[in-house]
């Protein structure tokens, strides 16, 4: 098991590097850029998400800009500079690290990655990695709430499902689940305002934010109610689709152990249906749901967050992102995709080791990687 490990950490360096290079080249041919921004600030303009570079490249990339040539001044590379100092641009560019071979700045970028060094943001006074831990546990709140949730749900259903299948309870669940499954979340989220958030009709909950605006005044048991009243929506919207793919799976895995021949022996024994379905059956269909726990975590974490923590104002990495994309803060967006592309790679290893500890006789280490 110490090779399978061993050689699984391993191949996580270079799916890294493939995952920031495919990214870092992406970049070089999006529109606009952090000295663009700039420039545009300085012009009285605001940044938009198609301004471009007359050089045909983006500005984070400066090896896919025309260069200029004897005619040209450095600032007729960005659309809007013109009239600004060539010096006050130089300056610029050296200052984001622009001044660098493309090639130079991935390396070093890399380098420091490897480090866990992410450095500051551009238009931030406040180091990345520091930035990171402070919007981390609002994403970490929705992911691990909706999971517990989800899997809360998910499980007993499915068991039901399993038990009743083919009766009238368990068709008319299953179109719930297809239906449900179907409502993108962030359409479900406009709809929860509308009804239960002072959008048309009820004010129940609060429109935005994790906690209220007095919560340093609330004593512990008001700030837990506090917290999960903020919470309630978001969690909602999130875990509507979320369940079914983990009821179907239950319930799947449930019938095919049914079925087998130690659950008719246990039946011929005269244990009860109950000491059947959860002494012998339950261990064994529940391995793969699990084992996927982790798996359903980072899914969690990562799916729809942006879109939810957008809608509800929820000041956490998925706004982040969203922000530093739309800011040009190339430095928190390369350093976000980092972070979440090692989460995964992990969470993934972990996932494969969790068969392993739940049962024995699966062994990673007699298969080719």
């Amino acid at each position: 098991m110490g090779a399978y490990i061993l050689r699984r950490l391993l191949l996580m360096i270079p799916t890294l590097v493939g995952i920031m290079a495919i990214n870092f080249i992406i970049i070089q041919f999006a529109p606009g850029g952090p000295v663009e921004r700039v420039i545009a600030q300085l012009q009285g303009n605001d940044v938009s998400a198609t301004s471009r570079i007359s050089g045909g490249g983006n500005d984070f990339g400066g090896g896919t800009q025309s260069q200029p040539t004897a005619g040209d001044s450095l600032s007729t590379k960005y659309r809007g500079a013109q009239g600004l100092d060539p010096e006050f641009i130089k300056e610029l560019e050296a200052q984001f690290g622009f001044d660098k071979p493309p090639l130079e700045r991935f390396l070093a970028m890399l380098w420091n990655y490897a480090r866990f060094d992410f450095g500051d943001s551009y238009f931030r006074d406040i180091r990345i990695i520091d930035l990171i831990l402070e919007k981390m546990p609002v994403s970490i709140s929705l992911g691990l709430w909706m999971t517990l949730i989800s899997y809360s749900i998910s499980i007993p259903l499915g068991i039901r499902k399993a038990v009743k299948e083919g009766t009238p309870f368990d068709v008319w669940t299953s179109g719930i689940i297809i239906v449900a499954y179907a409502i993108p979340s962030f359409l479900f989220a406009v709809m929860l305002i509308v009804f239960f958030a002072g959008g048309s009709f009820l004010d129940w909950f609060p429109l935005r934010g994790l906690t209220s605006d007095n919560w340093a005044q609330l004593s512990w048991p008001e700030k837990i109610l506090d917290y999960f009243w903020h919470m309630t929506l978001p969690l909602v919207a999130m875990a509507l689709s979320a369940f079914a793919t983990t009821t179907l799976l239950t319930k799947n895995s449930f019938l095919e152990e049914i079925r087998k021949q130690y659950v008719v022996t246990a039946r011929a024994k005269g244990l009860s249906e109950s000491q059947v379905l959860y002494g012998h059956v339950f261990r064994n269909a529940m391995l793969i749901v699990v084992a996927g726990f982790p798996g359903a975590f980072i899914s969690a974490f990562f799916a729809g967050a942006l879109l939810i923590e957008t809608i509800f104002s929820l000041d956490g990495l998925g706004l982040l992102g969203f922000e530093s994309v739309i800011n040009r803060d190339y430095a928190v967006v390369f350093a976000t995709l980092y972070i979440f592309s090692l989460m995964g790679l992990l969470v993934n290893l972990l996932s494969d080791l969790m068969y392993t500890w739940i049962d024995p006789r699966i062994d990673f280490e007699s298969r080719e990687v």
